[in-house]
């Protein structure tokens, strides 16, 4: 009857991603012979007792309903998912209540991943994947211990948060915002020579704290725009790729009070948070306009504040704040000097698709067993 079990479970049952049994067709006529074979018979029963053991699907829990459907998708053909079912980030309460036994998270920055989402979700989880090259979101320490993976999407989203960077830059430098209001408000009453005047980047100092993937594609992009130089700050040795993109490395006090540009493109983390505070500011040029589309924690958000209304710096362009988003009363919309962005970074049609792609793919890898496109 062994044999005749292994003979058939091979003809009949195919092993899918997630561990459960597709059942063909010959199970049926497996079936309508059992009658006349009482090994058959048998094997008919096991096998129909492993399928009703093994159908299950791995449970997913999505956090909002308005990622790009092709990341759902691919998660429909493998998974049960159940989601929150609207289009911004799911309440904590909700969070907790509905995370318990799945298998995995399809999770965005917005969604806090600490341990006592963890203790909530139970052992059954074995994959969180976030829609973000950040990750700070997530407790990656409790996760490693609990032998949790976690995915994230850290190369797609380079060029389109470079391009906005740039585009933040010169919106900021050249008064764009603030321009564009005189004429819907009247201010605009003729052509006069030094109204709405702003900043040029050509001959101009350009600083790039963080010298990852962004930070090297935001200064190949400033470039033609001919500052008389481009200099950046890592933490990491970075000279081969200095010389082969024509900028230099630079200490990060020289980097503070040289730069007419100030770029923020680093990781959040230990070392940088509100790295950019009151000490910092003082010792930047008075001309000089900050620019950060990394983490709003990045910098010291009040310090911010005092130094653009005591002239300790010219102009700020924010594509992140603290918080997100940011409420109508915080002084940072009333100041004239400071473009605010809702953190769209990557928010680039074909950027976002793939993002969701990569997020999806990466829980499908983590629930395999196999490599990740990107793991943390």
């Amino acid at each position: 009857m062994n044999s005749v079990f292994r003979q058939f479970s091979a003809v009949l049952l195919g092993t899918s991603l997630r561990g459960s049994i597709r059942i063909s067709t010959d199970l049926v006529l497996l079936s309508h012979l059992h009658k006349r074979n009482s090994a058959l018979q048998t094997a008919t029963l096991l096998l129909r007792r492993e399928f009703c053991c093994l159908e299950m699907k791995p449970k997913v829990y999505v956090t909002r309903n308005d990622y790009a459907r092709i990341g759902l998708d691919l998660l429909r053909e493998e998974c049960d998912i159940s989601l929150w079912d609207e289009g911004y980030p799911v309440p904590r309460d909700e969070f907790l209540k509905n995370v318990a036994g799945k298998d995995a998270i399809y999770c965005s920055l917005n969604d806090r991943i600490d341990k006592e989402l963890l203790d909530q979700a139970g052992p059954n989880l074995k994959v969180i994947s976030t829609i973000s090259v950040g990750y700070d979101h997530i407790d990656v320490k409790e996760c490693k211990q609990r032998g949790i993976r976690v995915g994230y999407t850290p190369d797609v989203l380079t060029d389109a948060t470079a391009e906005l960077t740039v585009a933040l830059l010169l919106a900021t430098a050249r008064r764009i915002f603030e321009a564009n209001k005189q004429v819907h408000t009247g201010g605009w009453k003729s052509w006069s020579p030094m109204w709405m005047c702003g900043k040029g980047v050509k001959n101009s100092v350009v600083g790039i704290f963080g010298f990852g993937r962004i930070g090297q594609e935001i200064a190949k992009r400033l470039a033609p725009f001919k500052p008389s130089r481009i200099q950046f700050t890592s933490r990491s040795d970075k000279f081969l790729t200095a010389e082969d993109l024509g900028v230099t490395q630079v200490p990060f006090d020289e980097l503070v009070e040289t730069s007419d540009f100030l770029i923020i493109a680093c990781s959040y983390n230990i070392e940088t948070a509100n790295l950019f505070n009151d000490a910092v500011f003082s010792r930047m040029k008075p001309s000089a306009i900050l620019v950060n589309t990394s983490r709003g924690g990045v910098v010291e958000q009040h310090d911010l504040i005092h130094a653009l209304r005591a002239g300790k710096i010219q102009a700020a362009g924010l594509d992140v704040t603290t918080p997100e988003p940011l409420p109508l009363d915080n002084p940072l919309l009333t100041l004239p000097n400071v473009v605010v962005l809702p953190h769209i970074g990557s928010a680039d049609i074909e950027t976002r698709i793939e993002m969701s792609r990569i997020t999806a793919c990466n829980i499908l890898a983590g629930l395999k067993g196999i490599k990740m496109l990107s793991e943390v």
